[in-house]
């Protein structure tokens, strides 16, 4: 690739919607900039567009002409994006732009999430919008706010807002997939309260960092047996407290629900005559884990460093009630479909661990495309805190999609990929969550399916998005329109 101005890429005005995205922040929960954002580009074409009360935006375009008897078509994606950076980066996604660039055959990001996720989606619906030479049925671009925290967007529709017959959700991330069903999921909310006991006179306080897991997207990179920071530091410090008396004063591990957390710190005090010893141990930790995650994780460091002593430790029976819920809490994938193996179907991502000096709060986000399973795991998941002594919550749940193997939309994209790329797309289930589910419980008519280009490592800052699928995922778009089928 002969560039890196991502504007120059192929098809121009999907790339160029792109980079006016990566223009305005939009982490989830911040929704007014990027939405009023998409409410003044819908009014500057001249197009019926409507922002309801929770945020989300519609915008209509016409049928083109002679395109008016075939059914009307929502393209759907939302409008947040994942905040994941790494730590050494000063990048405040509240206010700054992505830094997007070409990396050879892919867009990516400097150290921090790039938001193809779903912004490419996001993108190509704006572009069907402005174009003025694809053959298209009448068109709704639905755009939902705050997808990645709860679905709120999907959850807070209404009766009688959208019109169309069709669905086309634009958030699935590989190319060539045609995507019929969806994990269902549920967040748990776990607290351990405390009042902070002084420390050990004579101790001294190390602060343990574990960095460099490449983390990603909790349903779509599940399977890859990758690195839980939170996991493995508790790991570790079940040991230290047990071999080297350390105690636990504040710990901070992974930022968001529906990411698999990459970096996890602890402050910890020890005697002073355990602090070389447990130096050695970190560095033993170390080698271990990269030992135990060859060929997975290439970049795990597991450091500590002599830091100021502490305000205050966690008590001692909070710390290992804590130490033992986190060991015992089920992480990862816990089941998958039978009948395709290759597919997730139940699965738990202990996502965040942080305390505050009087409390520490954890979140998990269990998945499954089987609504027992669902809760059995919830329910495994409740018992492992509530024996630790914690207070558990089960909330946010939401549906999964049931697939329609039968579905005419299927058909027919099917029939359109195969005559347009000489192949037959596969057809699949995610274990992703995917506004579809929520959607088809408010419009139960519609006929929905999901595609996306490919996009890799989304949640994380690896995340990049190829390239050539971009266009294959355009043209397959413009050609699925042109081929929507008659009322």
């Amino acid at each position: 690739m002969n560039t890196t101005d991502i504007r120059q890429l192929e098809p121009k005005a999907l790339w160029q919607n792109f980079y006016s995205i990566t223009r305005v922040p939009r982490p989830s929960h911040k929704k007014e900039e990027i939405g009023a954002f998409l409410e003044n580009f819908g009014k500057s074409l001249g197009l019926e567009t409507f922002r309801d009360e929770i945020g989300n935006v519609l915008i209509r375009k016409p049928a083109t002409p002679g395109m008016e008897n075939r059914k009307p078509v929502i393209l759907q994606a939302h409008m947040d994006m994942v905040p994941q950076k790494n730590s050494r980066v000063a990048h405040d996604f509240q206010t700054d732009p992505i830094d997007a660039y070409v990396d050879g055959e892919w867009v990516t990001a400097r150290e921090t999430t790039l938001g193809a996720d779903n912004g490419i989606g996001l993108a190509a619906g704006m572009s069907v919008l402005q174009s003025k030479d694809i053959k298209h049925p009448a068109i709704e671009l639905f755009i939902t706010v705050d997808e990645e925290t709860g679905m709120f967007g999907a959850f807070g529709l209404q009766p009688n807002f959208l019109k169309g017959d069709i669905l086309i959700n634009m958030d699935s991330e590989d190319e060539g997939e045609l995507y019929v069903g969806c994990a269902g999921g549920v967040d748990g909310n776990i607290t351990f309260r405390y009042q902070e006991v002084a420390v050990e006179e004579g101790d001294v306080a190390l602060k343990v960092s574990l960095t460099g897991l490449k983390g990603g997207h909790s349903g779509v990179d599940i399977n890859l047996q990758r690195g839980n920071a939170n996991k493995l530091m508790f790991r570790f410090l079940k040991d230290a407290v047990s071999d080297y008396e350390a105690r636990l004063a504040s710990i901070d591990g992974g930022s968001l629900r529906n990411a698999i957390p990459r970096e996890a710190f602890a402050v910890v005090t020890v005697p002073a005559e355990e602090v070389d010893d447990l130096v050695d141990f970190v560095k033993e930790y170390e080698e271990l884990f990269i030992e135990e995650f060859k060929g997975v994780e290439e970049t795990i460091s597991f450091t500590v460093e002599q830091v100021d002593l502490p305000t205050g430790l966690i008590p001692e029976e909070v710390q290992d009630d804590l130490i033992n819920g986190v060991t015992a809490c089920p992480n990862g994938v816990s089941r998958v479909l039978p009948e395709l193996p290759s597919v997730v179907e139940t699965s738990n991502n202990l996502a965040i661990i942080k305390s505050d000096g009087a409390s520490i709060k954890l979140q998990t986000l269990v998945r499954s495309s089987v609504e027992s399973r669902k809760e059995e795991l919830a329910s495994q998941m409740e018992s492992a805190f509530l024996l630790a002594g914690a207070k558990v919550e089960l909330v946010g749940g939401y549906p999964g999609w049931k697939p329609n193997l039968d579905s005419p939309i299927l058909k027919q994209m099917t029939k359109v990929y195969e005559d347009k790329f000489g192949k037959t797309p596969k057809v699949m289930i995610i274990h992703a969550g995917l506004e579809c589910g929520i959607i088809s419980t408010h419009y139960p008519h519609l006929d929905m399916i999901s595609f996306g280009p490919t996009i890799k490592h989304p949640h994380s800052p690896d995340e990049k998005v190829n390239i050539v699928t971009v266009q294959k995922f355009w043209d397959f778009l413009v050609a699925t329109l042109e081929n929507i089928p008659v009322k």
